[in-house]
């Protein structure tokens, strides 16, 4: 019993130590992927390449190292590490760049009461994606004639993935869309993995309905989805607040967007949380094609009906290219005549 005993121990060291290598190596195989995709997005054009290189070679030394001299392999990931956290801890979002014409100016705000000043809200005339009009307004509201509440799920490619607006209606007849949109710099292009690395900035665009949800149904031609949300008066109205107040906050500290965590759906969670911090998490508010069965399981919309068939009569892309209307025509037009309630 002994002997087999003995015998046992160093074979269990042996095996503990291989899985430790183990790990350790995908450690540092993961942490250089990392960096080699954070360099790829971050650093000085000039340098970029000379910093991916050198960032593939110490990893290569390191995994290498792992089985004869494990302790500095461990030292040259610590380090790495160190000098990556404080790099990437220096990378500040800004206000201040050359940004496109579309998100060169987020929304702000000043309140007298009821009485809610919006300053650039955006009411492009758009022909193409590359021909528009650029006006930016300054408008007026009254948060007391606030009468609806509105959310357009916009699908443009994979239908899991969706961009997501909000809509206030007012009794006047006009309408103001928020949305948080990345901040594209003049002359860059969205990329959902630069969006994990600090590359684009969050804007908060408030524009006008014949604006920012046109551009999506009739000049890109987007599959978009437009719900009334079932709010009652006082939730509406604590959640247009709640934009403005974060409206204002970027403004006076930018953030920067993030694909996961910070997007025109999470933000849009965050806000309602404020409101109700009851509302339960959901996968679904990342996978944002799938947010309406989200809103359709908490009965935040109209719930009569199969919910085929609620997103059926949802559907206004057909409407809006059917009709050269503009202005708060566009607002009549796109919105569902709802059967069935």
């Amino acid at each position: 019993m002994t002997t087999i005993s003995t015998m046992a121990t160093p074979r269990k060291w042996r095996a503990l130590a291989f899985v430790a290598r183990l790990v350790l190596r995908l450690v540092i195989v993961i942490f250089t992927a990392w960096f080699a995709l954070a360099a790829y997005y971050q650093a000085a054009p000039g340098l970029k390449w000379l910093v991916i290189a050198t960032g593939f070679l110490i990893g290569l030394i390191a995994v290498m190292a792992v089985r004869r001299r494990p302790l500095l392999a461990c030292v040259l990931l610590l380090a790495a590490m160190l000098l990556c956290s404080y790099w990437w801890s220096s990378i500040r979002p800004s206000n201040d760049r050359d940004w496109a014409a579309d998100v060169a100016h987020g929304v702000t705000a000043t309140t007298a009461g009821d009485r809610i000043t919006l300053y650039n809200v955006r009411s492009f005339q758009w022909r193409t994606t590359e021909d528009f009009d650029p006006v930016w307004r300054t408008e007026q509201y009254d948060l007391s004639s606030l009468q609806s509440v509105d959310l357009l799920n916009s699908v443009w490619s994979n239908p899991a993935i969706a961009h997501t607006l909000v809509s206030f209606g007012f009794s006047d007849g006009r309408h103001i869309v928020f949305s948080a949109e990345i901040r594209k710099e003049r002359g860059e292009a969205f990329s959902e993995i630069g969006g994990f690395f600090k590359e684009f900035e969050l804007v908060l665009i408030a524009a006008e309905e014949s604006d920012i949800v046109r551009l999506r149904t009739n000049i890109r031609r987007e599959t978009v989805s437009l719900y009334p949300l079932l709010l009652p008066p006082q939730v509406a109205r604590a959640l247009f607040m709640s934009y403005i107040d974060k409206a204002n906050a970027v403004a006076a500290q930018p953030e920067f967007y993030q694909t996961i965590t910070a997007n025109c759906t999470t933000i849009v969670f965050r806000l309602a949380r404020l409101i109700d911090p009851g509302i339960p998490f959901d996968w679904r508010i990342i996978v944002s094609g799938y947010l309406p069965d989200y809103l359709y399981d908490h009965r935040l919309i109209r719930t009569d009906l199969p919910l085929s068939q609620v997103k059926k009569q949802a559907e206004i892309s057909s409407r809006a290219q059917a009709s050269p209307a503009q202005g708060d025509d566009y607002s009549r037009v796109i919105r569902p005549v709802l059967k069935g309630g």
